[in-house]
């Protein structure tokens, strides 16, 4: 039998919870599916985990630390690594896309034609990690 799947949910470890919810959920337009219990700390109210979706499209978010052993500030070397990794989002209209991102305030390349047939335009979240919205050109 072959394996069948219904689907794939990336988990981003992230620095600072609500920036990152701010950006996926009141910028990107997802909606929380589910969160782990909200909890009291110095940085505030926040969950350590949650999973999002927007359409047929599903992200979780993790804190990269826990509440008492978060740094004052991000380490660069361990964010630079996100450099590595990449979320590329099947966009079907990406002139539209790319309006409505630069009106939220989002710091939004202007969409290109890529070598391999796709037209696409890169964002990045709080965390630096590079979302490619695209489609066929």
């Amino acid at each position: 039998m072959a394996l069948q799947l219904a689907g794939l949910t990336p988990l981003l470890q992230v620095f600072d919870m609500n920036a990152s919810v701010r950006f996926y959920r009141d910028l990107l337009g997802f909606e929380i599916v589910s969160a782990s219990p909200v909890i009291e700390a110095a940085e505030g109210r926040y969950f350590h985990w949650c999973w999002l979706r927007l359409g047929p499209v599903a992200l979780m978010l993790n804190t990269a630390y826990d509440a008492d052993e978060r740094p004052a500030a991000r380490d660069d070397a361990r964010w630079r690594g996100h450099e590595d990794a990449g979320l590329f989002l099947g966009c079907p209209d990406i002139e539209a896309a790319h309006a409505h991102l630069v009106a939220q305030g989002v710091n939004a390349e202007a969409p290109t034609a890529a070598p391999y047939g796709l037209k696409r335009f890169t964002v990045r979240d709080p965390d630096g990690y590079p979302l490619t919205f695209q489609a066929l050109d």
